[in-house]
């Protein structure tokens, strides 16, 4: 694929997310597969029954049972002993890592500008619903590899801050001045390989409490993709997480690339490495079954470790992504 291209660059909030889109966003809501205890009281109806003070149902008594639960009046009527349930609210915890190396800021339809405008309207869901959101990106700016992490908000006064923070991440070293903090990371590899892992390993050592982890990535460049996957879900991170990987549409089709014939000179633009080569149909052939390999072992590691993995293209509507396929998924409902 050619790095760059001449997809516009976002430079306001209505370029990452319209009124239209935001108006429909305002129906649903984020979903966990699991039941999370937060940090603070929050307006989620929860799965567990607590003892908030909305009533919720009634059960039958057993030897062991708090007395104070015990419904008096109802013992007077009926000559049973039963014991009410209360509807326990919990706090949810939102939390998106969008990848901002070298190698998503390419395609057509940009995978950067993509993401960008998905993890803004994932973050919007979020706050509309007061849940607890923190926004992350990670890539190299000019003093190295660097996770930028903003800091947990919640509610509709959060909107701006999410998309200063990822309109910021356009201009070089801006994130900062979006409020965020800044840590450095130190790959595993050379050039951009296991910059995710690196990142991923910083967030889950932040103190985010528990929910939803959305990992929004290319997923190109990993040397270890296990050791990323393990630091993203299988319990040690705390979070139902979900992995999507962007691609553009000619990641999965090169020949429809009009630049990719002949005899061309590529740049890894992660490595650096360069390499000289004759594009033929075999060569795009076997890069094809070497992609498609790729992304099934992506699928099935994410399966082993309960993460929910999907592919998304560049070119797919928004619009039907957030309120249709996201919501069969069970990220968003």
């Amino acid at each position: 694929m050619i790095v760059g291209g001449s997809t516009a660059r976002p430079e306001s909030i209505g370029d990452l997310l319209g009124p239209e889109l935001m108006g429909k966003l305002d129906r649903v809501d984020v979903l966990s597969r699991k039941v999370f205890a937060g940090k603070l009281p929050g307006e989620r109806r929860s799965k567990r029954r607590g003892q908030s003070v909305e009533f919720d149902d009634f059960r039958s008594y057993v030897p062991g049972d708090d007395l104070r639960h015990v419904d008096w009046n109802l013992f007077a009527r009926l000559d049973k002993l039963y014991v009410k349930l209360f509807r326990e609210e919990e706090d949810l915890s939102l939390v998106v890592l969008l990848d901002r190396s070298a190698s998503m800021d390419a395609g057509q339809p940009n995978k950067l500008v993509f993401a960008s405008r998905l993890a803004m309207a994932l973050g919007y869901v979020g706050l509309v619903n007061n849940n607890r959101v923190s926004l992350a990106a990670f890539g190299a700016d000019e003093s190295g590899p660097a996770l930028h992490q903003l800091t947990p908000t919640r509610g509709r006064t959060g909107v701006s801050r999410l998309a200063a923070f990822l309109l910021g991440g356009f201009t070089r070293g801006e994130h900062a001045g979006s409020g965020a903090r800044t840590q450095r990371l130190r790959p595993t590899g050379g050039g951009g390989a296991g910059l995710l892992q690196a990142a991923t390993s910083a967030l889950v050592r932040t103190n985010l409490g528990k929910g939803v982890l959305v990992v929004l990535s290319d997923f190109l460049g990993e040397d270890d993709l296990a050791r990323t996957l393990n630091n993203v879900g299988g319990g040690r991170s705390g979070f139902d997480s979900y992995c999507l990987q962007i691609v553009a549409p000619t990641e999965l089709e090169p020949d429809k690339e009009a630049d990719l014939v002949g005899d061309l000179r590529l740049t890894d633009v992660e490595s650096g490495r360069a390499a000289e080569v004759t594009i033929s149909a075999p060569l795009i052939r076997n890069y094809k079954k070497r992609f498609g390999a790729f992304t099934e072992d992506l699928n099935k590691q994410c399966a082993a470790r309960d993460i929910a993995h999907s592919l998304i293209r560049t070119d797919a509507d928004i619009d039907d992504l957030l309120l249709n396929s996201l919501r069969r998924r069970g990220l968003l409902g």
